[in-house]
């Protein structure tokens, strides 16, 4: 097994990345990695690809979505107070390894392998090749952010720090629409969302879901001023372009808000064979309840028509509860260089992990669902 890097996807054959990838999930793939590369979305941004591979022979046998980082921007596990911890001691934190999807707070495999019997071997090595690559490069440590089960085990046998935070999903329960839907909710949140339905409807406004591929050239411009906006509203920087998400329109669903007949807000989503992820919404004018509109209840009410079976709507938002979301754990794996900085951070996680428990049952006991 030979292990290396390479600088850009396009070294490898789409096909033998793909077949690596799988599970589906769109964040992975070979098109979304390459049209963030291809788009100018990455390097300006602090994202310097750094792709770890294994060769068995001349065939693609494990590969890490590997990124050299020189900031902590686009990544939704917050690690800026150790950052700051090593700067206060005199002590470069950046750059580091992050092992992610870009801009991305959704799970998905971190170490992709095939299926044949040495799986768990590649694995291991892949985690091993990330440790080296911080060694040699003197980068401050190694981050696998979002990962799914099978990766978290294998990251935690390693001995990686395991970290774990909340975000807010959705499951189809077999609905067979909307109101199926709300029928399972108790009568306070039920009500709630049909009040919120209203407003909506009683300013006159319509939803409607497009695919990407289905979009024309004024409603893509439209799409992306929303995301733009967004982030200017909020003093951060639209890091994705417009090609970007016009290269992925085979994924994206554009979920668009027509007051009367022109548009005043968007979301954009992406999908796979069961998944609806959220990703980016915008809007000209601000209307009672249509964020939640928007959202939330048209993309439920899309997942169920369509029968897909989960939608994660993004990082972040208790208030994603009451219009039933309910808490899942997300998870992350950490390696520090630095063994004084290593133990003091493991300690620290042990801490925080205590507390997350505890906040999981807070979360959990405010379920918006009928008990039973």
């Amino acid at each position: 097994m030979k292990l290396t890097t390479v600088s850009s996807i396009a070294e490898i054959k789409p096909h033998e990345w793909n077949a690596l990838a799988a599970s589906g999930n769109p964040f992975v793939q070979y098109d979304f990695i390459l049209a963030l590369e291809q788009h100018n979305c990455l390097e300006p941004w602090g994202w310097q690809p750094h792709y770890i591979v294994a060769y068995d022979g001349r065939s693609l046998a494990g590969a890490c979505p590997a990124y050299v980082k020189h900031n902590s921007y686009g990544e939704f596990v917050f690690d800026w107070a150790w950052a700051d911890a090593y700067q206060r001691n005199g002590l470069e934190y950046y750059p580091k390894l992050v092992i992610a999807a870009p801009f991305t707070p959704a799970f998905g495999p971190r170490l992709l392998t095939g299926t044949g019997d040495d799986k768990a071997v590649i694995k291991q090595q892949l985690i091993q090749a990330a440790v080296d690559t911080v060694d040699e490069n003197n980068m401050s440590g190694a981050h696998w952010l979002f990962c799914e089960a099978d990766d978290r085990e294998h990251l935690q046998q390693a001995g990686m720090l395991m970290r774990s935070d909340f975000q807010y999903h959705w499951s189809n329960n077999r609905y067979q629409d909307f109101e199926h839907f709300l029928s399972h909710l108790s009568s306070k949140k039920r009500k709630n969302i049909r009040r919120e339905r209203r407003k909506v409807s009683a300013a006159n406004i319509t939803t409607e879901v497009i695919k990407g591929d289905d979009l024309n050239e004024e409603q893509w411009h439209i799409l992306y001023d929303f995301y733009r906006i967004t982030f200017l509203k909020k003093s951060g920087a639209p890091t994705l372009s417009l090609e970007f998400f016009q290269a992925m329109s085979h994924r994206l669903r554009a979920i668009f808000a027509r007051h009367e007949t022109r548009i005043v807000a968007g979301a954009i989503c992406f999908e796979n064979s069961n998944t609806l992820y959220g990703r980016h919404w915008g809007c000209y004018e601000d209307y009672d309840g249509l964020h939640f509109e928007v959202c939330y209840y048209t993309a439920i009410d899309y997942c169920i028509k369509q029968g897909l079976q989960r939608f994660e709507p993004g990082a972040q938002g208790e208030h994603k509860i009451a219009r039933g979301f309910m808490p899942t754990r997300t998870f992350s794996a950490h390696w520090l260089a630095h063994e004084g900085f290593r133990d003091a951070i493991r300690q620290h996680l042990e801490i925080e992990a205590n507390a997350m428990d505890d906040y999981y049952q807070q979360l959990i006991a405010s379920q918006p669902y009928k008990l039973g």
